[in-house]
């Protein structure tokens, strides 16, 4: 299977990568998602050490049903030949109407076939008002006119 863009990234390629990145975890399809990632993936999330594309789903499919009214904005920070770096922020909320915006950090390396097979995240979660929400378009894909990560000051 091949998932264009294939590395090695230049920039623009290295942003389209990180695009079709959020557009898939906003859908919040796990079995959709984990189509991103080799059959032997290894994934560090947080303090979870996830190994191959069904543990992957599995994963996801728990994240969100945990993390409610999900939306992610991921950032290009940089990028080399098969790696991509990125920042991020989501918002959520728990089963009691607890907002939150997760940010974070994510080392990605890429096969030849141009799918994912190393993901490094290092994530925090920090408690927001309901009114401080930032990520407000209707569930699925960010907007493109809908400001990035730097625009809104994140």
């Amino acid at each position: 299977m091949n998932r264009p863009p294939l590395p090695p990234f230049t920039e623009a390629t290295a942003l389209q990568k990180v695009r079709a990145a959020e557009d898939g975890w906003n859908s919040r399809d796990p079995a959709k998602v984990a189509l991103a990632y080799t059959p032997n993936t290894r994934w560090r999330n947080r303090s979870d050490f996830i190994n191959g594309r069904d543990e992957v789903e599995a994963f996801l499919t728990a994240k969100w049903k945990r993390e409610n009214q999900y939306r992610l904005i991921k950032e290009l920070w940089t990028f080399a030949g098969n790696r991509i770096a990125v920042r991020f922020a989501y918002e959520w909320h728990d089963d009691s109407g607890n907002w939150f915006r997760s940010y974070g950090n994510e080392n990605w390396e890429f096969d030849a076939d141009g799918l994912m097979q190393v993901r490094h995240a290092s994530i925090n979660d920090l408690p927001i008002a309901a009114n401080d929400r930032k990520f407000r378009w209707p569930q699925g894909r960010r907007p493109d006119d809908h400001p990035d990560l730097s625009d809104l000051g994140l």
